[in-house]
């Protein structure tokens, strides 16, 4: 018994190491008959395993070579199961069933069937089993022990065959196999690997394949929504436009930093906001730069949102931006407006018939109302709320420029109404010192006014020689402290003649800075309108 079992192996690595060499032949044909045919049924004699083993056999011993003796190369298997074949023993005269299909084919065999299939081997050796010629047949003719196809090569267990069904040659050897898959089902799921089709990846294959063998399924098709928000979304985003001046703008180049900035800076002010909004310029020191900053602010949002920016010199008694715009279409003031508010308050009421009463500043795209010119009416905290009311119906953006009195109703109403506050000085005693009190006053309050003095921006606006170095050495680092940013905007001839300010004629440098102020105040509103009261 022992000398047929040591014939038997080495039988087995013969075949084996014949199987390799022909494997790796230059053109292989597995259709081909075999020129030296294994005898299917007769057992080899006792005398045989005194013959040398080859280097094949002593590199891979029987016990760790588990594929039996003549199994077809597990590459050249096909990809489906062909028809089962009669009972006969297969040899290798019988054509492949499919020789195209890749060697990357998986199996749906279990990958250890070794340990299952051993006792059957064992007793169609030792006669036992009554079915063991059978057995031993199916074995010399090209099945491995037990009737399973799902020998592992090399060690591994993705290099399987899955053309030749388990119950060829032997159906109770089927049945065995099918019982073994049934028994290991567990063990490859605990070992993660991916089910494709429902052919499992060893973990040495899907080292290689990761995603699945390429070819062998269809990819799986991805959710798709049909929701818009998503949709709009998964578009790809508008490519950058080139530079508009310059070299750049020329040779069609992408805009350099400060053009790019500059861009930002006006996407930022052209922030759709979910309701009108106030935006208030505040200093009790006159002179310190109030209407000019209001037209400033007014135009760079005008320009950026292509429009609804009205400013509103918001003075009890009389103003001057009626002397620093230009006069249009109308010469009516706010004394005026009042009197055909019913009128302009109608349901029916158009734009139209609000924008006779106001001052269209073409290169600014923003309209003004003017304060009285006389001094026999003071505007009271009832008539701001009328005003600001209609012009809330009309206008996305209110730009309201204050008075020098603080104790007036209708300064208090606006700073009720401020979504923003925007305090411009000179880098001078006086503009600096009523700048410092009006904060602190606003800052006995309460949390509303704290929280608008957080909010707010200064804009600094020199005009010639009236920049003291020592005043903006001590006071810079309080106004970064209280506010939400500091703004320089740089001395242009334009502002200090005190003429009609025309935004065309402005310097690119203030230009620039206004927007740049801008920007920071609709970005200061932004998170007045995110955060709750």
């Amino acid at each position: 018994m022992t000398d047929s079992h040591n014939s038997g192996q080495h039988k087995d690595r013969e075949a084996a190491a014949a199987e390799v060499r022909r494997m790796w032949q230059p053109t292989p044909s597995w259709t081909q008959p075999d020129p030296n045919p294994v005898p299917a049924r007769d057992p080899e004699p006792a005398d045989n395993a005194d013959e040398q083993p080859d280097a094949l056999s002593a590199d891979f011993p029987g016990d760790s070579w588990s594929r039996a003796n003549g199994q077809p190369a597990p590459w050249s298997q096909p990809q489906t199961p062909a028809p089962a074949p009669p009972p006969a023993a297969p040899s290798w005269t019988q054509p492949a069933a499919d020789a195209s299909t890749s060697w990357t084919q998986p199996t749906t065999e279990p990958d250890e069937y070794d340990d299952a299939d051993k006792p059957a081997a064992a007793e169609a050796e030792t006669g036992d089993d009554p079915a063991a010629g059978q057995h031993a047949a199916g074995a010399a003719g090209g099945l491995p022990a037990g009737g399973s196809t799902g020998a592992p090569v090399f060690g591994g267990s993705s290099f399987h065959g899955s053309g030749s069904s388990p119950s060829v040659g032997n159906p109770a050897a089927g049945g065995q196999a099918a019982a073994g898959q049934a028994g290991q089902a567990g063990g490859q799921a605990a070992a993660g690997a991916p089910a494709q089709g429902g052919q499992q990846l060893s973990p040495a294959a899907q080292h290689f394949f990761p995603q699945g063998i390429p070819g062998q399924h269809a990819p799986q098709q991805r959710e798709v929504s049909y929701r818009t928000d998503e949709l709009i979304q998964a578009l790809p985003l508008p490519r950058e436009a080139p530079a508009e001046r310059g070299i750049r703008s020329a040779l069609r180049l992408r805009p350099g930093s400060a053009e790019r900035l500059e861009r930002i800076a006006r996407a930022t002010a052209a922030t759709a906001f979910r309701r009108p909004v106030t935006i208030v310029v505040a200093n009790p020191k006159g002179g310190s730069g109030k209407t000019p900053t209001t037209l400033l602010l007014a135009g760079a949002l005008g320009q950026a949102r292509g429009g609804g920016v009205v400013a509103w010199d918001n003075n009890e008694l009389r103003g001057n931006m009626h002397l620093r715009t230009h006069d249009t279409n109308s010469r009516s003031t706010v004394t005026d407006m009042l009197q055909a508010m019913p009128m302009l308050t109608q349901p029916d009421a158009r734009l139209g018939d609000v924008a006779a009463y106001l001052r269209h500043q073409v290169a600014g795209q923003y309209d003004v109302l003017t304060s009285a010119t006389t001094t026999y009416a003071q505007i009271e905290a009832k008539d701001f709320d009328q005003i600001h009311r209609l012009l809330s119906r009309f206008y996305k953006v209110l730009v309201i420029d204050t008075g020098n009195n603080e104790g007036s109703s209708n300064w208090r109403e606006a700073m009720k109404a401020a979504d923003a506050l925007v305090i411009p000085i000179k880098w001078k005693s006086l503009s600096c010192a009523a700048a410092v009190q009006m904060l602190e006053e606003l800052d006995n309050q309460g949390p509303e006014a704290q929280r608008l003095i957080r909010r707010a921006v200064i804009a600094v606006s020199n005009g010639p020689g009236d920049v003291n170095k020592e005043v903006e050495k001590q006071l810079r680092p309080y106004f970064e402290s209280r506010a939400a940013a500091v703004i320089d905007i740089p001395t242009d001839m334009h502002i200090a003649a005190e003429g009609p300010l025309d935004h065309s004629a402005l310097q690119p440098s203030t230009r620039r800075a206004a927007l740049e102020l801008a920007a920071k105040v609709s970005e200061q509103i932004t998170i007045a309108l995110n955060v709750p009261r």
